[in-house]
């Protein structure tokens, strides 16, 4: 029997008052950065209440064009660049209501094994289901890295999947408008698109997640034991050879079926423990640890928060490293193993000292802060020290001013280590 076709997904319903104050919130609490109008949010919603009416009638005449994209560049964990696209505030929103509306008509119907930008679902999610099949013996995993993904979708494709479920022809109108909008660069130069899906707009995730849905589904057809989350892609294999033979047979498909490039130089086969999932090395009885990668990342991160260059107070160091490394750690807590973690306490703290020892300066400014601090007598001399900062900051007047328990009351945290009462330092 013929699929039956979700009547609510009209253009219509996405413009209803209801489902456009639910993405104005959404948007809202997102913030984000301008688009290529330069509007912030509060000028967007000062725009939106004297225009909303006339931008729904174009809407509904078909008649309206989205802007052009903001093209940025952020560099990727695992080196060179990606390239997002930022829409402007007012598309985002048309792109939240969108979403809302087309996100329940796919759902149902998605894997249960893709987990990426899917409600109630999470990379935590991916990474157990990886951890329970190789519980199971299969240790063996083939990546696959689909290379620059977001920008390679057929948008032919895409809209033929689209028409699968959506009968309105002004809504896909709408999105194909929104598939095909320009990339400005910071010079004001235009891109035509005719491929891709770039990521910073709300629409993009759901979409990537419809265009990869047949590869989930082709992957479940031939039994196999996999973890999807957006573009990354994880099959696990019992044996070497099963999983070389997986490997060339999913390449093909994709390459066939959905025309996408496949990253050979960083896709392949190998055992779980020496993978990186998501930021997780899986050991080979199941357990989970931060991969070298993640680690890597956080100790460059750690070097550069902690850059005494920075035109910040000490407040501002203090928040800044606060909103990062409580959301790595509530990320990466869910380890088995944490001792890779952990043994970068002391490593991290010499840099928060270092950082501080350089801040102040002078040969004065140094004795009276190590006084301010408790430190007496001849320790203060250090104020005085020809050593490198990275040395002194290891230095015993430098550790009883800034111990453990100092950093931590104010605020200069390790969050998976609770600061002993003496005030011990490492």
């Amino acid at each position: 029997m013929p699929e039956d076709k979700p009547r609510n997904a009209t253009l219509e319903t996405v413009l209803a008052e209801e489902n456009m104050r639910a993405a104005w919130l959404v948007v809202k609490t997102n913030d984000g950065a301008p688009g290529v109008d330069k509007m912030d949010m509060e000028q967007s919603a000062r725009h939106l209440r004297e225009h909303w009416e006339n931008i729904r009638t174009r809407l509904l005449e078909g008649v309206y064009k989205p802007g052009a994209v903001r093209a940025v560049k952020i560099p990727k964990a695992n080196g060179g660049e990606r390239q997002l696209g930022i829409p402007n505030i007012t598309d985002r929103l048309i792109q939240q209501a969108i979403h809302q509306v087309l996100s329940p008509v796919w759902e149902p119907d998605f894997s249960e094994n893709s987990h990426g930008f899917r409600p109630n679902r999470s990379a935590h999610d991916a990474v157990r289901a990886a951890a329970g099949y190789v519980k199971e013996g299969k240790t063996w995993v083939v990546d696959i890295d689909l290379k620059n993904f977001f920008d390679q979708v057929d948008h032919d494709k895409l809209m033929h999947r689209l028409r699968s479920k959506i009968e309105d022809k002004k809504l896909r109108a709408l999105i194909g408008a929104y598939l095909r909008a320009p990339m400005q660069e910071a010079d004001g130069k235009k891109t035509k698109r005719w491929k891709g899906t770039p990521q910073g707009g709300p629409l993009s995730p759901l979409l990537a997640n419809i265009y990869l849905d047949p590869l989930d589904k082709e992957l479940e057809k031939r039994g196999l034991s996999f973890v999807r989350y957006a573009d990354d892609i994880a099959i696990f294999a019992s044996s070497q050879r099963s999983a070389e033979r997986i490997y060339e047979g999913a390449v093909a498909w994709i390459e066939k079926h959905l025309k996408l490039e496949v990253n050979r130089e960083k896709s392949g086969v190998g055992s779980s423990g020496t993978g990186n999932l998501l930021g997780f090395r899986i050991f080979e009885n199941g357990s989970l640890g931060v991969s070298p990668k993640a680690i890597n990342k956080l100790k460059e991160r750690v070097r550069q928060m902690w850059d005494a260059r920075q035109s910040l107070t000490s407040e501002q160091l203090r928040d800044q490293w606060q909103r990062y490394i409580r959301g790595w750690w509530n990320y990466f807590q869910l380890a088995d193993w944490q001792r890779e973690v952990t043994n970068l306490s002391g490593w991290i703290r010499r840099h928060i000292r270092k950082c501080f020892w350089i801040r102040w300066k002078t040969p004065r400014g140094r004795i009276n802060a190590l006084k301010r601090l408790g430190v007496k007598g001849r320790a203060l001399g250090l104020g005085y020290t020809g050593r490198g900062a990275w040395a002194t900051a290891r230095t015993p007047a430098v550790q009883q001013a800034l111990s453990n328990k100092t950093l931590t009351n104010h605020g200069f945290i390790i969050p998976w280590q609770v600061a002993t009462t003496t005030g011990a330092t490492r």
